[in-house]
């Protein structure tokens, strides 16, 4: 009977090491066909950078990675959008991404098709397994492939990761966020502070923000999730709830923001000379976004090369870039205040394009199939595994489980708002994408579970 019961443990064993190998197996392929499908876009891209549908902003980078390595500094020969004057200099791009460029034109020569393929290189790998690693805590291995593989082949996703422009590297950045802000939390349960992973948190929020600054509008609702998930809240006395271990590692975390966007800080105010904190775009963005202009119905993309430039009052003109965008932003601000029932009526006439995933007329073929293609193909998977995680994580006790689906529910919530109430194009609801890709995942994990309840109770 003993040897029995051995022999069973040890054909479960090997049972289990083989699917775990199998499991390993099917990720890797998983990466590879994310890294060939990223390359492909890449190479067809090619060498030469032109206004292709939605990546418009690659020809900006790639002339200030020119200006830059040519001894520059981050300006545009010609005058340049949004109303940067010629050799003027410009804070209105990611100071990282244009170095990327820079360096890339600085080692190999100007040949746009090898920061293309780092590129690729980098989202296939690291995208695709923090899906998985993200998907697999949350929910479980299975749920973490299914979540990869739809990543892997989202068309949006590979299209992209060829552009010369910051969305990629942005949404693997904050993919490791919400990563190392769960792993934060599962190592801190003992209130015994893991240093090395609070340090991790700190570089992914510093180069996210330095990629993209409006990052910046989700980072105290990630820091209150953080701090009220350390140490097990939901066990604590109130009296008890002011603990050191989050408040020691939330302010490493700010200083190493504050480190590293104070090199940019210092660099704005002294060509400037006025205080900037980092870019000169949430004055354009909110402005232009929300202009009289469209009345209650927003247009993403107004016709004319200086449609644009046209809405700018003309007193305003002879500012520098930096003084121009904190006086627009103000104008903007103000026609919130003048007119807040248009403000709330253009903000969701702004959710049919955010949110869009029919074809369209006014876009061209590779747009109308990425679009449909990817997220209208994948938009009910992700609101049917929303809608369940959210339910069946409210019934269990797994709080693991419920602090990361409530993490990732929040920044969908948010980050969606923050463009519903600026600027929204498809390109910016990327971010979003990913971490929806997550539900989806579990989506197809739950129905093929459910089908294979009904089959055995039919059996």
């Amino acid at each position: 009977m003993t040897t029995q019961i051995s022999q069973e443990k040890h054909t479960f064993k090997l049972f289990k090491k083989t699917y775990m190998i199998s499991n390993q197996s099917l990720l890797l392929i998983v990466i590879g066909v994310a890294i060939l499908l990223r390359l492909m876009s890449a190479l067809i891209q090619g060498n030469t950078v032109t206004d292709l549908p939605g990546i418009y902003d690659q020809i900006s980078y790639d002339g200030l990675a020119r200006r830059v390595i040519e001894g520059h500094g981050f300006s545009f020969a010609t005058e340049h959008w949004p109303a940067t004057r010629a050799g003027e200099p410009t804070a209105h791009w990611s100071y990282l991404y244009t170095l990327y460029l820079a360096a890339i034109y600085k080692i190999f020569g100007v040949y746009p098709l090898i920061a293309r393929v780092i590129q690729a290189l980098i989202a296939g790998i690291f995208q695709t397994l923090l899906i998985w690693q993200i998907s697999a805590r949350l929910f479980n291995r299975t749920v973490g492939l299914v979540a990869a593989a739809l990543s892997a082949i989202y068309i949006y996703f590979f299209y992209y990761a060829g552009a010369l422009i910051t969305e990629t590297f942005y949404i693997t950045g904050i993919l490791w966020i919400i990563d190392s802000a769960l792993r934060v939390v599962d190592s801190d349960r003992d209130t015994q502070i893991n240093w090395r992973k609070w340090l991790e948190l700190g570089l992914a929020i510093g180069l996210t923000v330095l990629l993209r600054q409006v990052f910046l509008i989700f980072l105290p609702f990630l820091f209150l999730w953080v701090w009220w998930n350390v140490g097990g809240h939901e066990n604590r006395p109130w009296k008890k709830l002011l603990h050191w271990s989050a408040l020691k590692g939330l302010f490493l975390v700010t200083t190493i923001l504050v480190l590293m966007i104070m090199p940019w800080t210092i660099r704005n105010s002294r060509v400037f000379g006025t205080f900037v904190l980092l870019n000169t775009n949430a004055g354009y963005a909110f402005f232009w976004g929300n202009h009289p202009i469209y009345g209650t119905e927003f247009i993403p993309i107004l016709k004319g090369d200086s449609a644009y430039h046209d809405l700018i009052p003309k007193e305003l003109l002879p500012l520098n870039e930096a003084e121009l965008d904190k006086a627009l932003l103000i104008r903007g601000l103000q026609f919130v205040v003048d007119d807040p029932t248009r403000f709330f009526l253009l903000s969701l006439s702004r959710a049919k394009e955010f949110y869009k995933f029919w074809p369209s007329s006014d876009s061209g073929l590779i747009s109308n199939i990425s679009r449909v293609c990817s997220f209208g193909i994948s938009l009910p998977f992700m609101l049917y595994g929303l809608g369940v995680a959210i339910a069946t994580t409210m019934r269990s006790s797994d709080v693991r489980r419920r602090q990361g689906i409530f993490l990732l529910v929040i920044f969908v919530v948010v980050y969606s708002g923050v463009h519903l109430a600026s600027w929204a194009l498809i390109r910016y609801r990327l971010p979003v994408d990913a971490v929806m890709v997550i539900f989806a995942g579990f989506a197809f994990y739950d129905i093929s579970q459910r089908v294979d309840s009904i089959i055995k109770k039919k059996a």
